[in-house]
């Protein structure tokens, strides 16, 4: 049977670690834009490693994570006083890049597709869209329909 007390704990965790960034730790070298993505609890609760997406340049991100270790005993406190458990979680902080390659996935999928658009010709408002091309050439730009005169003239010579 599968035990949800980590994924509690896990939110406990990410909201107390969150608050504690947001307001207070007064560290001059964490990253005001600085936030926790997710939390990862061991299954027996005794460590768990805190996600931190930093915006901003290496160097930035560098420094938030060294103010965060930094602070490590303080925000461990903290947690610890939420928590209604024998043994609190070690924390370790690692800095989460999965934004910042989300952002850069979507910069490349916007340039290819400008540069598709570019490329393409603009479909004009007479030209249709649809696949059936073909067809009107063959069946004679009937688009595919029977003509009434047709089935007529096949019902009269039988």
């Amino acid at each position: 049977m599968k035990s949800y007390r980590p994924q509690r704990v896990s939110n406990v965790v990410r909201e107390v670690v969150s608050d504690a960034i947001a307001n207070k730790l007064n560290d001059p070298r964490i990253a005001p834009f600085s936030s926790v993505t997710r939390v990862e609890v061991s299954r027996d609760l005794e460590y768990a490693r805190v996600y931190v997406s930093v915006m901003g340049p290496p160097e930035v991100q560098r420094r938030t994570m060294k103010g965060l270790e930094s602070a490590l005993g303080v925000v461990q406190r903290l947690v610890a006083g939420e928590l209604r458990i024998r043994q609190c979680p070690r924390l370790s902080f690692h800095l989460d890049e999965s934004i910042k390659r989300a952002a850069e996935t979507i910069k490349i999928i916007n340039e290819t597709m400008a540069e598709y658009q570019q490329s393409a010709p603009p479909a004009g408002p007479d030209e249709p869209v649809d696949s059936s091309e073909g067809q009107s050439q063959a069946d004679g730009g009937r688009g595919g329909k029977p003509d009434a005169a047709s089935s007529e003239s096949v019902g009269e010579d039988a």
